[in-house]
């Protein structure tokens, strides 16, 4: 029996229309285990102007499955509006068409059931079940859900990866999780006694049985979540194909249920895969979320970054070719490999805390935690019941559109070797703005109205902002101390997932098409930044500093001459008190208003190098680097140049780590500099030298200029064409290739010589200048001396 108040986490969401109206189908994690909710009887809901009630009526006269109803509630507008209520939701969804061909459009239609349900009760993904029937494995039907504290349920994970032919045609499914490590393979078994092996491998006759046997393994061993490596876009899919060829169900889901897949509406032929009672997460998608950045998001790659290893082949052009060979000759070898894809998965997901971050963002946003991105749900799922109780219903999505609005605030740099800067910066800048300026939409529509100034606060651009109406800044002190709370408990992936959560309501509110697109109240917050960040300079050079750069939210002050790290922690205190009082004071007294604004302290730079814009005097923004030091260790920090950036080769970021940290600690540099030269002309550095680079459109499109890496590109798909292989990349994609004396080749289709030449001049030339150029030194003039000496 499940006890009152049991607390839950909602794991999958879905509606489906019946006679008695939308159903909700909800999926739980709980102590207990898995439960399923059904929610009834509820209505489709939208709302339509007072003014087109009558030709809206005209439409649904002779449907009883809706009705108009009279609510206290109007647009942004101020235009009045009547609930339009339906029995299912995709009838809504149909007459919302209809009445669109008439010029009528519903607000709100767009809100799935499951997703209003939750909202207005301000439900995000933790929940307490109040029931008092079930005997622990039955269906609850109709119970009261609360929203409650953010719960983590301890999950049963599995990890899952298929291996296939080079023409996508399914060879193995590996499974690792739930205590089994399980491996179906096509084929029959080989003769002879079966090698030793600590995994089970079951052979399948044909890949129907491969699917029914995957089914089987999911009802037996149920797991809460299903991880992988691009698993929807690439192992789900094919998985779906295979059953859907043979004519058979994909039933992964609890209860033997089949996924749901769904279009992106934006995003061509990427599917959504809702799998009922079951999450599914992608790796690659949960690391880009958590804001992990690699040069590139390969499985190898990144487990080689995280863990230090890879799988057991490692050569990316040939290992197609090997996959082939095992499935012929060894297929336990196959087996293996399939499964190390699995526990590298399993490994990656627990080095970078993703279960706990999706689970933590599912809680802060009420947005399904297998959902990445959806910043535009996110945002309306905290603010749309709110503006409800405000008396407003939401804009549609894709109805708002306008001018584009100011960005982040970037100073102009004065480039240059320095020693000590300070990097000061604002917490949650954004948020913060919003939060002590109280921008709003409803509190500008309220502000706009206001007749008495005093009511409201003054914005940039004439804007102003009701003192009492609002929404959002409530919503953000409300995840802000949820937040706070989350790192006093020690919940990192919480505190990440708010921290995200706020700072994307800013990118909301500018997002043209988006349902809240205003640039006045994008600009009210961009502008007001870089009004703090000019104070900010004025406060900090009237103290006898110089402001060197400053960046949206951070400025980079110049202590004059050389502190120790003790010295520079004094400096930057004293300046954040300042500051910080400043704010305090100056909107007390001005606004009547509290601050939240805080700056903080965030580097010490003992040394640092901002670059000029190439071929020019003009500092560089968003591009430096610098040498700090922390527990008595020194370490190089790079930001926007060479070493960091996937697009330039290893040659090129080696030399740079090295040569930076030679003219960052004063030590020589010309004799490594000539050495470098000398290997590489010598043919010693040729590993070093592969352009890795992204194909952002197909391969057909470009065709006014031909970009290196598209003619490598080429050259590898004729290549591919000739061995009898699929061409990879009339798509795009990433391509390897290297530099020869007839152009840029690929790697695996490489005909003439490296072009060290290249290499010397368009790779350690610009590094070596940039850096060398401030001490009067260039690469050149090295070079010319040691020419010198023969």
């Amino acid at each position: 029996m499940t006890p009152p108040g049991q607390r839950a986490f909602i794991l999958t969401r879905q509606w489906r229309d019946t006679r008695e109206g939308v159903a909700l189908d909800l999926w739980l994690a709980t102590e207990a285990g898995p439960r399923s909710v059904v929610i009834t009887g509820q209505q489709a809901v939208a709302f339509v102007r007072e003014s087109q009630a009558a030709d809206v009526e005209a439409v649904i006269r002779h449907d009883a499955a809706f009705e108009l109803k009279p609510l206290p509630l109007k647009t942004l507008g101020q235009e009045p509006v009547l609930g339009l209520y339906g029995q299912g939701y995709r009838a809504m969804l149909r007459l919302d068409k209809r009445l669109a061909e008439r010029g009528i459009h519903l607000h709100e239609a767009d809100i799935r059931p499951t997703d209003r349900f939750l909202m207005e009760r301000f439900i995000t993904a933790s929940v307490t079940v109040e029931a008092t029937d079930g005997d622990g494995h039955a269906v609850l039907v109709n119970p009261r859900l609360k929203a409650t504290d953010p719960y983590r349920p301890a999950l049963r994970v599995v990890s899952l990866d298929i291996e296939t032919s080079a023409m996508g045609e399914l060879y193995s499914v590996a499974l690792e999780g739930c205590g089994q490590r399980q491996v179906y393979m096509l084929g029959v078994p080989p003769e002879g006694a079966p090698p030793d092996m600590d995994f089970a491998l079951t052979y399948c006759a044909d890949r129907p049985a491969m699917i029914l046997a995957l089914n089987a393994w999911f009802r037996e061993h149920d797991p809460d979540a299903i991880i992988g490596w691009n698993l929807v876009q690439f192992d789900l899919r094919l998985l779906q194909a295979c059953a859907d060829q043979h004519g058979l169900v994909l039933s992964i889901g609890r209860g033997g249920k089949p996924i749901d897949w769904r279009a992106h509406g934006r995003r061509d032929g990427y599917l959504f895969a809702s799998i009922p009672g079951r999450l599914a997460i992608d790796g690659i998608e949960a690391l880009r979320s958590a804001m992990w950045s690699f040069p590139s998001f390969a499985l190898e790659s990144v487990a080689q970054a995280l863990l230090g290893e890879g799988k057991d082949v490692d050569d990316p052009y040939h290992r197609m070719d090997e996959i082939e060979r095992r499935f012929r000759e060894d297929k336990p070898a196959l087996a293996r490999y399939n499964l190390v894809d699995c526990e590298l998965v399993t490994r990656i997901f627990a080095k970078a805390n993703l279960l706990d971050f999706v689970l933590e963002r599912a809680n802060a946003t009420g947005l399904p935690a297998d959902q990445s991105g959806g910043s535009i749900a996110a945002f309306s799922h905290h603010y749309l019941p709110r503006m409800h109780r405000e008396g407003y219903v939401a804009p549609n999505i894709g109805g708002s559109h306008g001018e584009s609005y100011p960005g982040g605030f970037v100073m102009e740099s004065r480039p240059g070797i320095y020693d000590s800067v300070l990097v000061l910066d604002y917490k949650s800048l954004y948020p913060s703005i919003i939060r002590t300026f109280l921008v709003d939409p409803i509190g500008l529509v309220e502000g706009t109205m206001e007749k008495d100034a005093a009511n409201t606060v003054p914005g940039p651009n004439g804007t102003r902002f009701s003192r009492t109406r609002h929404c959002l800044p409530g919503i953000i002190t409300h995840l802000w101390q949820r937040r706070d709370q989350a790192k006093r408990d020690g919940n990192q992936a919480l505190s990440q997932a708010f921290k995200l959560l706020m700072n994307a309501f800013v990118g909301v509110l500018g997002a043209s098409g988006g349902r809240f697109f205003d640039p006045r109240l994008a600009s009210a917050v961009t502008l007001r930044g870089h009004e703090m960040m000019r104070q900010t300079r004025k406060l900090v050079e009237a103290e006898g500093y110089e402001a060197i750069y400053g960046d949206t939210d951070s400025i980079f002050i110049w202590l004059g001459r050389a502190h120790d790290e003790a010295e520079a922690l004094v400096v930057g205190e004293r300046l954040v008190a300042l500051i910080n009082g400043y704010w305090k004071e100056s909107l007390a007294s001005e606004l009547g208003i509290p601050s939240f604004l805080e700056i903080e302290f965030d580097t010490h730079y003992k040394r640092f190098f901002m670059p000029t814009i190439r071929g020019s005097e003009m500092g560089s923004k968003k591009r430096y680097a610098g040498l700090v030091e922390e527990d008595g260790k020194e370490e190089l920090v790079f930001r926007g140049l060479e070493t960091v950036r996937s697009d330039w080769t290893p040659l090129a970021q080696k030399f740079q780590r090295e040569l930076f940290g030679r003219v960052f600690r004063r030590e020589p540099y010309a004799e490594f500099v000539k050495a470098y030269v000398r290997q590489l002309q010598a043919g010693e550095l040729d590993d070093l030298l592969v352009y890795r680079k992204r194909l952002r459109g197909k391969l057909d499109s470009y065709d006014r200029t031909t970009p290196p890496q598209v003619r490598a590109a080429r050259l590898a798909d004729d290549y591919n064409a000739k061995q009898g292989r699929p061409l990879q990349y009339q798509n795009g994609g990433w391509i390897s290739y290297v530099m020869t004396l007839n152009g840029p080749e690929p790697i695996e289709a490489r005909m003439a010589g490296i072009d060290h030449d290249h290499y010397l001049t368009n790779q350690l030339e610009p590094i070596a200048d940039a850096i060398l150029a401030p001490q009067g030194d260039s690469l050149a003039a090295l070079l010319n001396q040691q020419a010198e000496l023969f």
